[in-house]
Formats: C-alpha cells, sequence, structure tokens
C-alpha cells in the first residue's frame, strides 16, 4: 500500500497521486481534481484498456466485485425539461432507475443517456465516466453503499486508467446527494 498522501492502493494495484499522472486522466476529471479539496487522497492506476469494464478489471487484479463503484448516466423529462443525473453505485448492485431515480428526478420516465450524448457532454471515453468532473448541470446521486467501500475504484474519464478513492469521499464530491435505495 502506498502512504494515504499518495493515494490509495488496493490488492495488486498500485497508484500514484492522481494530479500526478494528468496524462491519465480527461480534462474535465483534471480540473474537477485540481480545485477540489480532497485531491491529494485520490490515486490514479494505469490499465490495459481492454480491462475498463469492471468484471474485467475485477478478474484481472483479484479484487472483489464490492469494491468498484459504476456511474451511469440517466435522463429523463418534465414539462419539457430534460434532467439529467449520473449516479455512482457499488458494481456489485444496478441504479434502480424505473423507480428511485425515476422519482428523485421527478420525470414520468428515466431512461440511460444515450453513449453518444454521455461522451460528448461529460468530456470523457464510454467506459471511463466518472463522477469527478460531470457537468455541473448534472445532479450526482450516489448510493450510500458507495460510503462504505474503503477504496473504491472508480473511472477517470479515460479507459486507460481508474482512480482509487475513499468510498466516503464519494459523498464529499460537488454536488454529490446521498440517496439511501438508489440502488439495489
Amino acid at each position: 500500500m502506498t502512504s494515504p498522501r499518495l493515494g490509495p492502493s488496493l490488492g495488486r494495484i498500485e497508484t500514484v497521486p492522481a494530479l500526478d499522472r494528468p496524462d491519465l486522466l480527461a480534462a474535465p476529471v483534471l480540473a474537477a481534481l485540481t480545485s477540489w479539496s480532497h485531491a491529494d487522497r485520490v490515486g490514479v492506476v494505469e490499465i490495459d484498456p481492454g480491462l475498463a469494464d469492471t468484471a474485467a478489471l475485477a478478474d484481472a487484479y483479484a479484487l472483489g466485485m464490492d469494491t468498484g463503484a459504476n456511474c451511469v448516466v440517466v435522463a429523463g423529462r418534465r414539462d419539457g425539461v430534460e434532467r439529467v443525473a449520473a449516479c455512482l453505485v457499488r458494481a456489485d448492485t444496478r441504479a434502480d432507475v424505473n423507480n428511485l431515480v425515476k422519482r428523485t428526478l421527478d420525470v414520468r420516465k428515466a431512461s440511460f443517456l444515450a453513449m453518444d450524448r454521455a461522451v460528448e457532454e461529460s468530456g470523457m471515453e464510454y467506459g471511463g465516466i466518472t463522477p469527478v468532473g460531470i457537468p455541473e448541470e448534472w445532479r450526482l446521486l450516489v448510493d450510500p453503499r458507495v460510503l462504505d467501500i474503503e477504496v473504491a475504484v472508480i473511472g477517470s474519464g479515460v479507459r486507460r486508467s481508474k482512480l482509487l478513492i475513499p468510498g466516503a469521499l464519494a459523498g464529499e464530491l460537488p454536488g454529490a446527494e446521498v440517496v439511501p435505495g438508489l440502488a439495489s
């Protein structure tokens, strides 16, 4: 394990401080970390882009699925106004899009944002979208179980790396709303 000031490590994953490797971060992620007071507790690890999917990464590094947190982007409309949210849930759960997310966004129907739109609007790569640095107009919904992960593996905005962050800090991300029951 690296020391806390260098960023967390997990299992066979050794990290470096995220801000020491801006080349491994999408531009919005770098900008968000640069201005976030907890950035010194975030690590980054370079990975094979083919391992960006949670199950492949967990298998390659012998990680439990309960160490990962996935970010999905959901949208719905109400009175002609689109409402978008990034939902951060533990990798061994699924966001309750059809019930709780829909009610939280106060929309008639919620569905996953189209991949091309999610990529374009977030400035991040598909498979690397993370709650760190999402557009300000998006809501950030966090399942409380993410907060219980000692070291959470999340996207970095690009497929060739992952961020490692103390799970409790997910609730401290700008605009984060901890929503009980967000995932099942």
